[in-house]
């Protein structure tokens, strides 16, 4: 690809076309079904050209990039890009005219997919289930979804046109109503477009290798009819399915009319996937903290090294710094699924994580995980002191959770039995006295003792390090 200088420059003029008319609703499917894809720079930038071809309808004046740049406040890399990204995912046609040392690009913008051609497109609801997590993920169907009502039982009486009107004919009236329909030069009626879906290179696949496999098997060309095509099209995109395999997995959807059953297509794709390849989790888990919600510390004590460890370190480093080896896929999808369910940041769950672990025997119990979790979703914790600094406050109600029993027969021994108290970790465990201490000092958290073990322990680590090095 050229770079981006080579193809845009700011003093470089741009009008918007409207392929037709845009509604509503489609602002709608655009913020919840592609924004999330395509991110909030890329949205901003569709909506922004839309709002410029609505001064005049279908088409917006002529304009340059530099007042582009200055309405999104994006350099023009970012412009350049981004408008990549609504290309690639069907939302806009851009076409340039050169004109000597500069150049003339005319923005087409494409309508979003109906709900019903997006939940069924096959890709873009796979990626989007991947990016908002499942709960998310069936409330906005539900939200683009409406109610069917039954009326089989009812009877149809509705009138067609000669049971209503009459007209007289007139053929010289009529000739003129004819001609003076047609648009004029230069101009086109509004109407409402329609998105043809995604564009994919058939060029990445080699289809005549997949017939010749077919021929083998005695499977007809027939077979591969274009929704067919297009179908494995997107699988192959999707999953990295090459043309031996997906022979395989074809011949896996066929039923006795040798004719594809494209859900079943899509299913064995899926099954072939989740078997052969093992896929990782989605990134989800490999994010690290955002700046915005990061600390401002000065790096020079203990606290804030412990701090700027758990914000710069993604949840699944996190466990493999703490295990020494890969985590397991279940203790990632418990992560995974916390992340999606309850929104909290990275930071947080790193947190989270290093709390449960310790507080578990070093297991990873999801049920505990979850409460937990949902209790700092209610607090709206978002940094990681704020976590740390609850965990320090609230450990106590965390020990209850952990300690409680699933039935009245054992909690009522827990009743007669003293309970036993675990081992905390070192960054919120209270200070007690072994020997004797009251009641009042085991509701005090000593926060200078923590402090003091948590850097003693940090010196340690950071004299060892220096050791190995």
């Amino acid at each position: 690809m050229k770079p981006f200088w080579n193809e845009l420059q700011p003093v470089d003029e741009y009008s918007v076309k409207l392929s037709g008319i845009l509604h509503d609703t489609d602002r709608k499917i655009l913020t919840f079904l592609y924004q999330p894809l395509i991110g909030s720079a890329c949205f901003s930038l569709y909506m922004t050209l839309w709002a410029q071809a609505e001064e005049n309808r279908l088409w917006s004046k002529t304009s340059n990039h530099y007042g582009l740049m200055n309405f999104l406040n994006m350099n023009l890399k970012t412009i350049y890009h981004e408008r990549l990204k609504l290309e690639g995912i069907g939302l806009l046609k851009t076409y340039v005219k050169e004109m000597g040392d500069s150049r003339s690009y005319i923005y087409e913008l494409l309508p979003p997919l109906t709900p019903e051609q997006f939940f069924q497109d096959g890709m873009l609801n796979v990626f989007l289930y991947r990016k908002i997590g499942r709960s998310q993920f069936l409330r906005l169907k539900k939200f683009f979804s409406n109610e069917t009502i039954e009326h089989e039982s009812y009877k149809e009486v509705t009138r067609s046109w000669p049971e209503v009107f009459s007209s007289s004919p007139s053929a010289v009236m009529d000739s003129e109503a004819l001609s003076d329909s047609q648009s004029e030069t230069g101009e086109e009626f509004l109407k409402r477009p329609e998105n043809p879906g995604l564009t994919l290179n058939d060029e990445q696949f080699d289809f005549q290798l997949l017939e010749s496999g077919l021929k083998s098997v005695m499977v007809p060309k027939q077979t591969l009819t274009p929704q067919v095509k297009e179908t494995i099209l997107k699988l192959s995109h999707l999953y990295g399915i090459n043309e031996l395999e997906m022979k395989n997995i074809l011949l896996s959807a066929l039923d006795e009319n040798d004719e594809v059953d494209i859900d079943q297509l899509r299913k064995s794709a899926r099954d072939w996937y989740q078997l052969r390849v093992n896929p990782e989790l989605p990134e989800l888990v490999d994010l690290v903290q955002p700046p915005v919600l990061r600390t401002e510390t000065k790096g020079d004590g203990p606290e804030d090294e412990l701090i700027a460890y758990l914000e710069t370190t993604s949840p699944r480093q996190l466990l493999i710094d703490i295990s020494g080896s890969m985590p397991s896929k279940a203790d990632l999808q418990a992560i995974e699924e916390i992340m999606f369910q309850q929104k909290l940041s990275p930071g947080v769950v790193n947190v989270l994580i290093q709390y449960v672990l310790l507080k578990t025997d070093m297991k990873l119990s999801k049920a505990y995980l979850e409460k937990v979790a949902a209790h700092w979703a209610r607090k709206k914790i978002k940094t990681v002191k704020e976590a740390l600094e609850l965990a320090k406050k609230e450990h106590r109600q965390y020990l209850e959770w952990a300690n409680q029993k699933k039935t009245t027969n054992q909690t009522n021994q827990m009743k007669k039995k003293p309970v036993r108290i675990e081992k905390l970790p070192d960054w919120f465990q209270e200070y007690e006295s072994k020997k004797s201490a009251s009641k009042e000092e085991d509701e005090d958290f000593d926060f200078e003792a923590e402090k003091r073990k948590l850097e003693e322990k940090l010196k340690k680590r950071k004299t060892a390090g220096g050791e190995h090095k």
